[in-house]
């Protein structure tokens, strides 16, 4: 038996607790945020400017919130996750829509089944942190973007003032296990956010990358004062 390198020890780990927190993920994320992330979302399918003729990827897609917002926009989409019972659930979503414009499909963020610059538009909703290589899953969704092509990242941020930053963070250590606890009998299940989140490079940290793998326009928006942000970048 081989030994398990440690790439693929955070993308177990990470699909374990997703699967185990699928059947409610929905329900958890409108509690902590008050259904704001709803709005969120719809800011990402606004800005994306998908349209007929395009073909586009909903990458890390969950239960498939962003991908259903891109489907009524047209284009051709695609809906990718690791994790199977989060495709389960946007299956069923999609299914209950009558929205059959979205091809579901299980594959790796850092093994992208798709050719060299194929697609119009990458969407990436609070997925990049939970790569277990921000880089590597830049670079290759770097690599399928057609010249001219779109990226739009939606994620937790860190706010730049640092009393807001600490009553968030403060926040998230203690109101996240409540909530992985209450709804889905795992605390660890939603305090991996605040643990996920302290590692993650964020808005200035994606920013940067992003620049550096030469796009030649990158934006970014805050919101709730930075405690969240969208990323756009044109390859």
């Amino acid at each position: 038996m081989g030994i398990e390198t440690d790439t693929a020890c955070h993308a177990r780990k990470v699909d374990q607790l997703f699967g185990a927190i699928a059947s409610r993920y929905d329900l958890v994320n409108d509690i902590q945020s008050l259904g704001l992330h709803r709005i969120w979302k719809r800011h990402v399918v606004a800005l994306s400017n998908f349209s007929e003729g395009e073909t586009g990827l909903d990458l890390c897609c969950g239960t498939g919130d962003i991908a259903i917002g891109l489907a009524k926009q047209g284009g051709s989409l695609v809906g990718m996750d690791m994790n199977r019972p989060m495709l389960q659930q946007a299956a069923r979503r999609l299914a209950k829509r009558g929205e059959y414009r979205v091809n579901l499909a299980q594959a790796d963020a850092l093994k992208l089944p798709f050719g060299d610059n194929s697609l119009d538009l990458v969407t990436i909703g609070y997925g990049l942190r939970n790569l277990a290589s921000m880089e590597d899953g830049l670079r290759e969704i770097t690599r399928v973007l057609k010249p001219g092509g779109r990226l739009v990242i939606l994620d937790f941020g860190k706010p730049a003032n640092h009393i807001i930053r600490s009553v968030y963070f403060l926040y998230l250590a203690g109101m996240l296990p409540v909530f992985g606890w209450l709804c889905c009998g795992n605390a660890s299940a939603y305090a991996y956010i605040l643990k996920s989140l302290k590692k993650y490079t964020a808005q200035k940290g994606v920013t940067s990358v992003l620049r550096f793998m030469g796009y030649k326009s990158v934006q970014v928006i805050e919101l709730m004062a930075g405690s969240m942000s969208i990323h756009i970048a044109i390859k």
